[in-house]
């Protein structure tokens, strides 16, 4: 897990890129830049924010966060979230708009066109499916 408690307070501010970094939110809500992954991420005690551009679907079968609620927006093409409810909701998501994801939902984020997508996901304890037939 990221330690974001041996942060030292901020004096200046911090440029970072958005593909090479996330940046990690404690909950004192100090910010701290955590390297970008693919899934899973880095895990963060607080949420994480970041940047993605998505061309496929992720490479697991649906994540899902106790932590608290997931925020997506889409700053541009389509995608089609799969909540794992009872009944099962699907929503389509089209650029400039966003999704609050409930905590605890297991959900998939399926790529209808290619997007780029804003999230803050709390952690730091999100659970991943593996996808069947993956090693």
């Amino acid at each position: 897990m990221w330690a974001l408690s041996r942060m030292k307070p901020m004096t200046s501010a911090i440029p970072f890129d958005p593909i090479a970094y996330t940046v990690g939110i404690g909950r004192d809500f100090a910010a701290s830049l955590v390297p970008a992954q693919p899934d899973p991420p880095i895990p963060v005690a607080g949420a994480t924010f970041g940047v993605v551009t998505m061309t496929e679907n992720a490479p697991h079968s649906g994540e899902m966060h106790p932590d608290g609620d997931e925020v997506l927006y889409l700053i541009s093409g389509r995608v089609l979230v799969t909540l794992q409810t009872k009944p099962i909701q699907k929503i389509e998501i089209l650029h400039g708009n966003g999704l609050i994801v409930p905590r605890g939902v297991w959900h998939t984020v399926d790529i209808i066109e290619p997007s780029q997508i804003v999230y803050v996901t709390p952690g730091p304890n999100n659970q991943f499916r593996q996808q069947e037939g993956a090693v």
